[in-house]
This record gives structure tokens, C-alpha cells and sequence, in this order.
């Protein structure tokens, strides 16, 4: 059947089909980089990089790019209030950002455009809007006229008179339209540019379009983000994309839902939020088997009691195949095949719009079989699924870690056993406790 996904631009499920055979470009809306990002922030971050890894593992060549937004007036005041330079602030929390996502199991996107990196190329993107009449100034700041695109909130679904409830009309009296919004904004606080509209700095929903362009030099095959970016953000580089280049910017939109905090939306103005730098390796790789496996279009609604189902499920799984691991590495027996039924379960679901709840299903029989199968002497077949499950975790990123027995630890493994049999259970506590630190129990 291929791959199907819900595209946020039609509002239905869709069969995915790249602009250019197997070749995927996909483009992702990154941090502002004035803080540290919280497990909300995270979850687009995860669902990206899953989605990635099981095209890859589909078959496609995927290049994934997704931004630093390091000019912004949060990163603007933060240097402010710490007396430093702009750069200071966007490169210390870009260097965590980037530890974050690692951590995270994460791998780097392809591209990591800075949109500092890019201000001469939003300069001349809003020059060609405003020779193409798309554009008008009032008192130094540039706006988008909205008013020029026939099907503006496309992508937000709404007739362009609602959309006006998602604009806050009190902020700028100067607009034509309230849905207007600005390309380059006049300051002289902070750090800015010369420009043929005067000295400023260009506008969020500009940036992401230039430096998706500038990359891709095309139309993208898949643009997402967080359901929070739909409408105005994502809209707004659609309606710019409109007129120069007479797409929708991509041919799929995916949008991924919030992470709440006992029922409340997670935000540093709350006081509710959960930072990932404060998360230890093995509670990252909870919280992302969490996020992996839930409807990633819904919202998740995160509390000690969701946590705690997860942590059990990590330690079930983690448990079973260090289990089969350790049985496999003492009897000598190495085989890579794969459950070929399971594999095609796997991805039946996967290209369901990634239906990663059934995987999750597939994934505890996997565990419930390998228990089974570790406690008779059929280590062909126990190597068998120990490898369809390390696979399938390996597509949603969730890091399955055994350390393969060096000859000093098998000779402390046998003698656990050894104190075991002998019923001397202090000391075959100690030996456990060293086996465990050391990965292999």
C-alpha cells in the first residue's frame, strides 16, 4: 500500500508521494534560541526525527533541515538583561539545544540554518515582494498585504473574515488589514541590519521561507511543526510563498499536537514546564518512547502518573532484551535475521499515518515472546526477534543498550550464578550490583 499521512494543508490522508522519485526534502521549524527548551518544545524535535528515520527506513533519501531562529526580540532582551551581545545568548543556548536533541536520541538534522546567516537574502526576498506590489510601509516597518492572496488561510482552514479572531487587532493600528504582518521591523534597540527600508531586522514568518528556499531552491516535500505554528506562522509563509513563487511552499504539511502539563498548556510564563537539561539519559529515553508511541496528532496530556506507566514499559522492554542479549552473547550466537511477519506489521502501521499505538502493541508481544523463548534452549529463534525488536526501536529512536561480555565479566557472571546455586546471596548481591553498573544485567 506505501505510505500514507494526514496533510494538514487538505485536511485528509494522503498517499506520499515525493516531488522527485525517493528523494525527500523536509523542512522543520527549529528553536528560538533565548532558553531552554522544556519537554513540550521536544516533542516536535522526536517526532521529526522518527518520521526520518522510517522514511530512511522505507527506502527514501531524506535531507532534513530545520532552523535556529537567533534574532528575536526574547533573544534581544535576554542580552539586555544579561548586559551581553545577542550572539552570546543565541550561541550558548544553540550549543545546549543541540546536546538536547542528541540526548534525546535525535540525530542533527542535515542542515542547521542560522537566520542571522541569512538577513541579505531576506533583504532581497522583501525587496521582490514589495516590486511585485505585495508589500507597503508606514513608519519605517514593512508589511505583508494579506489582502493580495485569494485563498489565504488555506492552511488553517478558515474564511479570511474569521481569521481576524486569531489576529490581535489592539497591537498595530498602522496595518491596512489586521491579518497584515510585518517583514522587516524599524528598532534601534538591539541588534540590526541596513536595509533598503531603513535600519531594522526582518520578520519571523519571513525567515523560514528564504532559508528553506535558499537550501532547497524548490518546492519541499514535507514542511511541519508544532499544531501551535499552523496559523499565523505556517500560514503567512504560505501566503509569501504565494506570491513569488506561486506554491504552497510544500506539497505535505504535518503538524504535531502539544504536550500539556496536567491538563494545562506548558509554558515559562505558567511556571509549569519541565526542561530537558534537567532530565537524566535513561529518563530522555522514557519520555521519548512516551512521545513516540502516542497519536502524534493529539495532544499528550504529561503527569507523574503517564510517566510512571512509561518508565514500566522501558524497564519491561529494556529488561527483556539485555535478558536475550546476555543468553545470546555466553552460547556464542549471532544471527541478523528479522521476524519477517512482525517487520511487515511494523510497517503496515507505520504507514498509517505512523500508528505508532499499535506499534507500541507490537512491540509488547515482541517482549512477552522473547521472555518466553529466553528460558528454553532455542537461541536461533530468541536471536531472531531480539533483532526484529532492536529494529523497530531503532526506527523510533529509543536506544536499546546491552554491553557485550568481556572475558573478566563473564568470569564474575559465572561466579553470580556460582554464589547463586550455593544459596550465598550476599555475595552474589555484589556481584549483581557490579554486573548491573556495568550494563549487563
Amino acid at each position: 500500500m506505501g505510505l500514507r499521512i494526514y496533510n494538514s494543508l487538505t485536511n485528509k490522508l494522503e498517499d506520499f508521494k515525493p516531488l522527485d522519485g525517493n528523494k525527500v526534502n523536509m523542512y522543520v521549524c527549529g528553536p528560538t534560541v533565548y532558553n531552554y527548551i522544556h519537554i513540550g518544545n521536544a516533542r516536535p524535535v522526536i517526532f521529526f526525527d522518527t518520521l526520518k528515520r522510517y522514511l530512511e527506513f522505507s527506502g527514501y533519501t531524506v535531507s532534513y533541515a530545520s532552523n535556529i531562529t537567533d534574532v528575536d526580540d526574547k533573544i534581544i532582551n535576554k542580552a539586555i538583561e544579561e548586559g551581553v551581545s545577542e550572539k552570546e545568548v543565541a550561541t550558548r543556548y544553540a550549543d545546549v539545544y543541540f546536546t538536547n536533541v542528541k540526548d534525546l536520541g535525535a540525530k542533527k538534522p542535515d542542515y542547521t540554518p542560522y537566520a542571522t546567516e541569512y538577513i541579505q537574502k531576506m533583504i532581497d526576498f522583501i525587496q521582490e515582494l514589495k516590486e511585485q506590489g505585495y508589500t507597503y510601509e508606514v513608519d519605517g516597518d514593512v508589511y505583508f498585504r494579506v489582502s493580495k492572496i485569494n485563498d489565504y488561510g488555506v492552511l488553517s482552514n478558515q474564511q479570511a473574515e474569521f481569521l481576524d479572531a486569531g489576529v490581535r487587532k489592539s497591537v498595530d493600528t498602522k496595518k491596512e488589514d489586521p491579518r497584515d504582518f510585518v517583514l522587516w521591523k524599524k528598532t534601534d534597540k538591539g541588534i540590526k541590519w541596513d536595509s533598503p527600508f531603513g535600519v531594522g531586522r526582518p520578520g519571523w514568518h519571513t525567515e523560514c521561507v528564504v532559508m528553506s528556499h535558499d537550501i532547497y531552491h524548490t518546492m519541499l516535500d514535507i514542511h511541519g511543526g508544532g499544531m501551535d505554528l499552523k496559523f499565523p506562522h505556517h500560514e503567512n509563509e504560505i501566503a509569501q510563498c504565494n506570491a513569488l513563487y506561486h506554491n504552497h511552499l510544500a506539497k505535505y504539511w504535518m503538524h504535531v499536537g502539544r504536550l500539556d502539563m496536567n491538563g494545562e498548556k506548558m509554558s515559562k510564563s505558567l511556571g509549569n514546564v519541565v526542561r530537558v537539561v534537567d532530565l537524566s539519559k535513561e529518563d530522555l529515553m522514557i519520555l521519548r518512547l512516551l512521545i513516540v508511541t502516542a497519536p502524534y496528532r493529539s495532544n499528550i496530556n504529561y503527569n507523574d502518573e503517564l510517566l510512571t506507566q512509561y518508565k514500566n514499559e522501558y524497564a519491561k522492554i529494556t529488561r527483556a532484551y539485555k535478558a536475550a542479549a546476555l543468553k545470546l552473547d555466553l552460547a556464542g550466537v549471532e544471527n541478523t535475521s528479522c521476524d519477517n511477519e512482525a517487520i511487515e506489521k511494523f510497517k503496515e502501521y507505520m504507514d498509517n499515518d505512523l500508528n505508532t499505538p499499535n506499534v507500541l502493541t507490537l512491540v509488547q508481544t515482541l517482549v512477552k515472546e522473547i521472555n518466553q523463548i529466553v528460558r528454553t534452549q532455542d537461541n536461533e529463534a530468541l536471536a531472531v526477534k531480539v533483532n526484529t525488536l532492536k529494529t523497530i526501536m531503532g526506527v523510533l529512536g529509543v536506544e536499546l543498550t546491552y554491553t557485550k561480555l568481556t572475558e573478566e565479566n563473564k568470569e564474575l557472571y559465572n561466579k553470580w550464578n556460582a554464589f547463586k546455586k550455593e544459596k550465598n546471596f550476599e555475595e552474589a548481591d555484589k556481584i549483581r550490583a557490579i554486573l548491573t553498573e556495568r550494563g549487563i544485567l
